[in-house]
């Protein structure tokens, strides 16, 4: 056989068993037979029966493997939901998805990335778990993007001394660059705790769904481990608004109209805390500028 025609029957064949309407689709499917116009009816002149099994049958047995093993890796990412749902719950929704969002990249590392997207298109519009269920995917979706992604470990992050060391009259102007791998998160539900409830147990404890409660949660990593934290809805504003690339000034503005409120909130004192334990953690912000450079010399 040609290196050609090896390379077309092998192009053929994945594309007939990853079709997501089984071998016989597959093999009538228009980009089956750009490949090698055989179709259904006439498998066996390209893929042999055994003394068992028909070409189809044998052709079968790849596309389930193919298909477990996408179910598994969307597991991996998605573990927790998978242990809020039970295992066959799960799969039937990821089997779902792979129909109508099939793998298209040579990296699994994209798999799972419409998979909140494909939640929300099938929600049931009278279940209001399926909003903590989304919630929860999305959590665990940032997690994964997080873990796999750009970060701070090879560069020096911002230090809050840095900032005391700047003329005061010039800190409303500043823009904080943000790390790569943080995200910030709002739900409708406190998934963030049932997270942590779940992952922290092998036992197949019952949890219950909890009530609808707005959170607001900020996600990054630091030496390659990724946290999780909890933010009041000043600080989200806050670093939403930094993460945006607005100045301190407008950010602050913004923050302050958040707290407004709430009387737990004190921005003269509570900032300075904020930005000290942002600095800390080392895990916010990559460093911080100006109108102009030369304003740090």
């Amino acid at each position: 056989m040609k290196h050609n025609d090896l390379d077309r029957v092998q192009r053929w064949m994945h594309a007939v068993i990853t079709h997501p309407d089984g071998i016989v689709a597959g093999a009538d499917a228009d980009k089956a037979r750009e490949l090698l116009d055989a179709g259904a009816g006439n498998l066996e002149s390209i893929v042999t029966r055994s003394t068992h099994l028909t070409a189809a049958e044998r052709l079968a047995i790849y596309g389930n493997a193919y298909y477990s093993r996408l179910i598994d890796c969307t597991g991996e990412v998605f573990p927790v939901l998978k242990r809020t749902l039970g295992e066959e719950v799960f799969n039937g929704f990821v089997f779902g998805y792979l129909q109508n969002y099939p793998s298209t990249s040579y990296t699994l590392h994209h798999l799972g990335r419409n998979f909140v997207g494909y939640l929300s298109e099938t929600r049931p519009e009278d279940a209001q778990w399926s909003d903590f269920l989304i919630d929860l995917a999305r959590l665990e979706w940032e997690i994964y993007d997080v873990f796999d992604g750009p970060g701070l470990e090879e560069k020096e992050s911002f230090e809050f001394e840095s900032l005391l060391e700047i003329d005061p009259a010039r800190w409303l102007n500043l823009r904080f660059k943000t790390a790569p791998c943080l995200r910030l998160l709002t739900t409708k539900y406190p998934v963030n705790n049932h997270y942590t409830l779940v992952r922290g147990t092998d036992e197949a404890i019952e949890i219950p769904f909890p009530g609808p409660e707005p959170e607001n949660i900020a996600i990054s990593r630091r030496d390659y481990v990724v946290r999780r934290y909890h933010l009041s809805l000043p600080q989200y504003v806050l670093l939403t608004e930094l993460q945006k690339g607005e100045p301190l000034g407008i950010a602050l503005e913004s923050c302050a109209d958040a707290a407004q409120n709430d009387p737990s909130i004190n921005l003269e004192h509570d900032l300075t805390n904020w930005f000290s334990y942002w600095s800390s953690e080392q895990s916010f912000f990559e460093n911080i500028s100006g109108e102009s450079e030369s304003q740090f010399s």
